[in-house]
């Protein structure tokens, strides 16, 4: 008998736990009923081979569902704990780095993309733990340098300037 895999949990602002918990709500009710009633009203109309709106009620239909079980498993791994200060970069931090011999640094946040939409007039970038720079730096101390392999095949070398815990 094999095990199912534990979901790993996801980070997420405050702020972003609560637009998607609403998003949710929104497409269990007012957004799945309306596409219902539109695919009742198509089924009355008659023969569903040709009807072209029953067919793109039913592909909504498939696509809300979607929707909902992913933001469902999404919420209900979500932490919105606040990070440690300890500079370790951890999801939840405010990261702070700068490329091998680059003068210049640069900042993330580590958690869920998801979280972008809501700091757009901060122009605030995320990365996940899963992307390549997350997964290299994550566990790694302000201080250390790390390599990784970027999309596009080269070998980085970032050096952590500093890790915070986010606030808003």
């Amino acid at each position: 008998m094999t095990q199912s895999a534990q979901p790993t949990s996801v980070w997420l602002t405050k702020k972003t736990f609560d637009r998607l918990s609403a998003e949710l709500e929104d497409l269990r009710g007012p957004r799945r009923h309306e596409v219902i009633e539109r695919i009742s009203a198509a089924r009355d109309e008659g023969d569903l081979k040709e009807n072209g709106g029953y067919h793109a009620a039913k592909d909504e239909q498939g696509k809300i569902e979607a929707s909902i079980r992913q933001l469902e498993e999404m919420l209900e791994t979500a932490d919105t704990d606040a990070a440690a200060d300890d500079g370790v970069v951890t999801p939840g931090k405010l990261v702070t780095y700068r490329f091998a011999g680059d003068d210049e640094d640069a900042k993330f946040l580590m958690g869920a993309r998801e979280i972008e939409d809501d700091y757009e007039d901060q122009d605030l970038e995320v990365f996940s733990p899963q992307s390549p720079l997350g997964a290299a730096l994550i566990g790694a101390s302000k201080g250390e340098t790390v390599q990784f392999e970027a999309p596009n095949g080269r070998t980085q070398r970032i050096e952590i300037v500093d890790a915070v815990p986010f606030t808003d």
